[in-house]
């Protein structure tokens, strides 16, 4: 979580967090489109793209996984939307 801190001016400002990236951490360089189970990381429960807040990536990578997310819903291994 971020952290409220005040400012000089006593106005609440929100600390953003320190995260880093898997995939930079890992030394991946190529997202697979085919392996679902880890694209699945990267989308909402109602099959939305997460963003790079969310997901902590830095946006080299995030490229990659969105590309290989649409590339994986083309090819039907994954949903476009949410079952209900």
């Amino acid at each position: 979580m971020s952290e409220v801190t005040r400012d000089k001016r006593g106005t609440n400002r929100m600390e953003p967090n320190s995260r880093n990236c898997h995939l930079c951490e890992n030394k991946i360089t190529y997202v697979d489109y085919k392996d679902t189970q880890f694209l699945r990381r990267f989308m909402s429960p109602h099959a939305k793209i997460l963003g790079r807040k969310r997901t902590g990536s830095c946006q080299k990578h995030q490229k990659l996984i969105t590309k290989a997310l649409k590339r994986a819903r083309h090819m039907a291994l994954l949903p476009f939307v949410a079952q209900t």
